[in-house]
């Protein structure tokens, strides 16, 4: 007679366990690694773009973006005067206002002062009077 070759009820039901350990134990980790490279690349984006915004406003006699005839997105984006409006003299600074990684827009709400920021409406404030530039959310409103 041959012996029935196989695997337990048991054995099966051990590998299973085991493996819902290891998930348990392994996908927490790459949540967390996700976030971490989300927060790199946001802090990546405004870097470039305060450094752009700063490009800007030497070449316009201290003016920033958005202050004179162009929109903030238009004159980052296209070519301009001195004057800040549309000419070939300088830019374009951006090929486009980057993505805010945790809320997936890349609106810029433009306002004097900073008393409305956060909110996630919006990917990223610009304040007019001050050239600051931040992420529009809650939980990244200090970079």
């Amino acid at each position: 007679m041959r012996a029935k070759s196989g695997f337990t009820l048991v054995e099966i039901l051990i590998v299973v366990v085991i493996l819902g350990i290891l998930a348990a134990i392994v996908i927490p980790q790459f949540t967390e690694a996700s976030t971490e490279a989300k927060t790199s690349s946001l802090c990546t984006d405004l870097q470039t773009m305060r450094s752009q915004i700063e490009l800007y406003k030497i070449q316009h006699n201290d003016n920033l973006p958005g202050s004179g005839t162009a929109a903030f997105d238009a004159a980052l984006t296209g070519q301009t005067d001195i004057a800040g409006a549309a000419g070939t003299d300088y830019g374009p600074y951006m090929q486009k206002i980057p993505t805010n990684q945790f809320n997936d827009l890349s609106t810029v709400q433009i306002e004097a002062g900073t008393t409305n920021l956060g909110g996630g409406s919006h990917g990223w404030h610009f304040d007019s009077t001050t050239g600051d530039f931040h992420a529009d959310d809650d939980a990244h409103i200090g970079l």
